[in-house]
This record gives structure tokens, C-alpha cells and sequence, in this order.
């Protein structure tokens, strides 16, 4: 039997288990330098990484694969949905309350994710034993993880920059493991865009440069979740409702209008996560705030990150009656918390003021 055989049915039996361990897509790339790794070091020269310092440390990692694993043959990549059914952000017309982006309402995918892949590099090493190495990771790991699904077929890059498939739109997450083994490799999709340019349009902050190129400085995701410090005046406003990373750029896809929901119960909703109260949301202590968001994307902001983007919401609700809330953090210790609570106090009067004088 040659060897080309053996690797498929190999690659067949990963297939069948990644699916049996409730991956929505599988596929193989090449452990190869491919065109998109180019751009790389000069997005981030342009500091469109913003304060992710992360990024730049692990350029050369992610500009080879072969510097985390030098025998590697082949990146297999899974996709795991996490769609769940609406409300969409581009549909909640309720000021009082907040967005938590959809990938959070649920429990931290990295643990998922991770289990899976183990799955698979377990079942290689009681197969293969020396005959495999392998090393996984999910997007915590220094590889461009979506330029290897891209090449396992697992979808195409849409203007957003996100991954898109044909079939499950953009709502799913992947990890990928990276193996000395030969394996069959599929082709990238083409790009299915064509002349749509919704995403770009519909971004409260302008943060695309161009399409397929995001300024993740000024992207929502990144001002709620990474930045520590304050958030530039010219994009509270923009801000709007947004308490932890955005979904707008693939609410309006079309792609994603009859996109799949997933029926694993850790990406379901947990209470009170899907559009809540700004006013609750501001009362939540340190103590509440580690508890409720144990093993949830959630605490990668932190409680501070968390409250401050609360108090420019809150600024935007244009409710005077969240005020109280806001001024509960004039005098806090900490400056990025006084600062956020002045601001929002200062917006809400002057969207009152501006009422007033419009009637």
C-alpha cells in the first residue's frame, strides 16, 4: 500500500474523530510560507496593532512554523461554530442596555478548543507513537491561524478580515495542529465577496483601512478588550452600547443570514450576558465580576476594562436617568474610571441640553 494512501486514510480518521469530538469543519494545509504571511510585519509597522506588544514579539513564530515545530509536513485545522440564535447587535434598540459580543455569551472557547485538539494529538501519539510530533494551538498561540485554515479550505478571507465559509458563514472559531506528518491537503476557496462592501460601511469606527485590512487600533473588539488605558475621545461616541468586543461587521454579512447555530451547550447563553441592563452591569464589584465571569472570554478585559467601557456606555444611552450611576465613579481612585464617569456624565447632559433645544 503506498504511502499516499496510507496518509489518506489517516487523514479520513481524523476527519471522523475531529467530527465525532463536535468540529463543524476539518481540514489540512501545508506547513508552507504562503503570500498573506508577507503582509504581515508591515501591518504591524504601520501600528495597526495598537498596543498589542504580544503581537511583535511573536512575529517570528508566526512568520514560520517550522520555528515551533522544524519537522512540520501539515497544519490541520478544525472549525467549531458558536453561532447562536438572534437578537443581533444591528437589531437592539434598547439604550439601557449593553453588547457583550455573541462568542462570549458562553464559556471560554480556548478550553474547548483545546480540549478537542488534544483529542486529536492523543490519538496520533497512541497510533504513531515516535513516528508523530505534533504541537496544537488555539489563537493564543503564536501562528496566523487564519491564513492556515484559509489554505485547509476551511474559508476565504472577507473584507472584515474575518474567515468566511460557505456554508457556516463567520461565526466559528479554529484552532489548528500543527504535525511532521505528510498529510493530503486541500485548496483554499476563492474569495466569494464580489462587490459587497457592508462590513466596511457599517463599522462605527472606520476601522478598516481598506478592504481586507483592519486597523485594529481603532476596532471595537480592541478598544473593549485589549486597550488598558483610556479610549481615544474621537471613539467613545462611536463606541455606542458596546461592552465587550463587537459583532457588527458580521451581523450585516450576508453570508451569515442563515448561518448555522451551534447546539453544544457551552457557547449557550449564560443568564443575564445577552444585551444586559447598563445600570447592572455598573454595580458589579471585583469580587462579582470574577465570579460571574469564571472560565468566560469575559475576563480577559478585566473588571476595570469591563466598568470603564459600562461608564462610556452609559455616557452613550443618552438616559439621564444612568446618571446616578455614572456618578457613583467621579472620585475614583483610579483616573481611567474617574475620567470615564466624567465623560459620560458630561455626554448625557449635553444630549439633554441638545433635546432641549431642538424641541
Amino acid at each position: 500500500m503506498s504511502n499516499s494512501i496510507i496518509a489518506a486514510g489517516l487523514k479520513d480518521d481524523l476527519q471522523a474523530l475531529a467530527t465525532a469530538h463536535g468540529c463543524d469543519l476539518f481540514g489540512v494545509a501545508p506547513a508552507s510560507f504562503f503570500e498573506e504571511l508577507n503582509h504581515y510585519p508591515a501591518w504591524l509597522a504601520a501600528g495597526y496593532a495598537g498596543e498589542m506588544a504580544y503581537l511583535h514579539r511573536q512575529l517570528p513564530n508566526r512568520m514560520n512554523v517550522h520555528s515551533l515545530l522544524p519537522e512540520a509536513k501539515s497544519v490541520i485545522v478544525i472549525g467549531v461554530v458558536y453561532h447562536t440564535p438572534p437578537p443581533l447587535s444591528t437589531a437592539m434598540r434598547e439604550p439601557g442596555r449593553g453588547w457583550i459580543s455573541r462568542y462570549a455569551w458562553g464559556d471560554d472557547y480556548h478550553d474547548l478548543l483545546r480540549r478537542k485538539l488534544t483529542a486529536l494529538h492523543e490519538y496520533l501519539t497512541a497510533r504513531l507513537g515516535e513516528d508523530y510530533q505534533g504541537r496544537y494551538y488555539t489563537d493564543t498561540g503564536p501562528v496566523l491561524d487564519r491564513v492556515f485554515a484559509k489554505y485547509a479550505g476551511l474559508g476565504w478571507f472577507g473584507k472584515n478580515t474575518n474567515l468566511i465559509n460557505q456554508r457556516l458563514g463567520s461565526w466559528f472559531f479554529i484552532g489548528e495542529l500543527i504535525t511532521n506528518l505528510a498529510l493530503p491537503v486541500e485548496a483554499p476557496p476563492p474569495d466569494r465577496c464580489g462587490s459587497c462592501t457592508r462590513c466596511l460601511e457599517a463599522c462605527p469606527t472606520q476601522a478598516f483601512v481598506a478592504p481586507y485590512v483592519l486597523d485594529a487600533s481603532r476596532c471595537i473588539s480592541y478598544l473593549t478588550i485589549e486597550l488598558r488605558g483610556a479610549i481615544p475621545d474621537e471613539l467613545r461616541a462611536p463606541l455606542g452600547n458596546h461592552l465587550f468586543g463587537c459583532d457588527i461587521c458580521q451581523d450585516v454579512c450576508p453570508w451569515n443570514r442563515k448561518a448555522a447555530t451551534t447546539a453544544d451547550p457551552a457557547f449557550s447563553p449564560r443568564p443575564g450576558l445577552v444585551a444586559p441592563p447598563l445600570h447592572s452591569m455598573a454595580e458589579l464589584t471585583e469580587e462579582e465580576f470574577r465570579r460571574r465571569f469564571k472560565n468566560s472570554p469575559v475576563k480577559r478585559a478585566k473588571w476595570r476594562g469591563l466598568l470603564r467601557n459600562v461608564l462610556l456606555a452609559i455616557g452613550n444611552s443618552g438616559l439621564p436617568d444612568l446618571r446616578p450611576w455614572a456618578e457613583r465613579f467621579l472620585d475614583h481612585p483610579d483616573p481611567v474610571l474617574a475620567e470615564a464617569a466624567q465623560w459620560a456624565c458630561r455626554r448625557l447632559v449635553q444630549t439633554s441640553a441638545d433635546r432641549a433645544a431642538s424641541q
